[in-house]
C-alpha cells in the first residue's frame, strides 16, 4: 500500500468581477469636503451678483445707446445698444443656471445659449458693418455716444476680469464665456469711441464698420468655442471624465 503524496492544491484566482465587466464599472467619485461645498456656494453667489450687475448696467446702456443712435442716425450706436441687449440675455442665462441646486447640470445648456448670443451678435454686427460700408452713410456726431463709450471702457474690463476669475475658480465655462462676452463689449466700446471721434473730427465714417467686422469675427470664434464646450475637460478635471457630455 503506497502512501499518498501530500501535494498542495493551487486555488484558482478569484476576482470580484470579470475583466470585461470591470471596464464597465463607474469611476469612483471623491466627495467634496464641507469647506469645498461652502466655497463653491460662495462663488456661485458671486457669479449671480456679477451677472446681475452686468444685466443692470447693460439695460441702461442699451436704452441710452439706442436712443442716442436713433437721434444721430448712427448705425454704430444702435448696434452697440443691441449688443448690450445680447449682454443682458447672457447675464440672465447665468442667473438661470445658478438658480439650480446643481448648476453643473445646466452647464451645457447655458454654454449653448451663450454661444447662440455670440452668433447673433456676430451676425448683426456683420450685416450692419457691410451695409454701412456700402451705403457710405455719415452719421451726425454724438457727444452722448462718446461719453457712453468712455464709461463702458472703464466699467466693462473690471466686470469682465471678475467674471472670468470667478468662472475659472468655479470651473464653469459658461461663466467664463459670459465674461468673454463682456470683454467683447469692451472692444466694441473702443471701436465705437474711435469711430465716433474719427467721424466727428475727420469725417472718416468707414473706420467704424471696418473695425466692426473684426469684432464680428472674434465673436464668431468665441461662439463656436462655447458651442463645442472647448476647455470643459480641462476645467472639470480628468476625474469627471466629461460625464455631463459638455465636451
Amino acid at each position: 500500500m503506497t502512501e499518498a503524496t501530500n501535494t498542495p492544491r493551487q486555488l484558482p484566482m478569484i476576482t470580484p468581477f470579470p475583466a470585461h465587466e470591470q471596464r464597465l464599472l463607474p469611476l469612483m467619485q471623491v466627495q467634496p469636503s464641507p469647506a469645498e461645498v461652502a466655497r463653491r456656494k460662495q462663488l456661485g453667489r458671486r457669479a449671480q451678483l456679477l451677472a446681475g450687475t452686468s444685466v443692470g448696467y447693460n439695460v441702461i446702456e442699451a436704452g441710452v445707446a439706442i436712443a442716442a443712435g436713433t437721434v444721430s442716425g448712427s448705425v454704430a450706436l444702435v448696434g452697440f445698444g443691441l449688443d448690450s441687449v445680447v449682454e443682458v440675455a447672457s447675464g440672465l442665462i447665468i442667473l438661470w443656471q445658478f438658480r439650480s441646486p446643481l448648476p453643473e447640470s445646466r452647464e451645457r445648456r447655458a454654454l449653448r445659449l451663450i454661444a447662440l448670443s455670440f452668433f447673433g451678435l456676430a451676425l448683426y454686427v456683420s450685416i450692419e458693418s457691410v451695409r454701412s460700408l456700402l451705403t457710405g452713410s455719415t452719421p451726425d456726431s454724438s457727444t452722448v455716444g462718446i461719453g457712453l463709450a468712455i464709461a463702458s471702457l472703464i466699467v466693462m474690463p473690471v466686470l469682465s476680469a471678475a467674471q472670468r476669475r470667478t468662472g475659472k475658480a468655479l470651473q464653469s465655462n459658461s461663466v467664463v464665456a459670459d465674461g468673454t462676452q463682456t470683454l467683447l463689449c469692451t472692444y466694441l466700446s473702443a471701436v465705437l469711441l474711435v469711430g465716433l471721434v474719427l467721424n466727428a473730427t475727420l469725417g472718416w465714417s468707414w473706420a467704424d464698420p471696418i473695425a466692426g467686422l473684426v469684432i464680428a469675427a472674434i465673436a464668431l470664434r468665441e461662439g463656436i468655442q462655447a458651442w463645442q464646450g472647448k476647455g470643459c475637460c480641462a476645467l472639470n478635471g480628468a476625474a469627471h471624465a466629461c460625464e455631463d457630455g459638455c465636451c
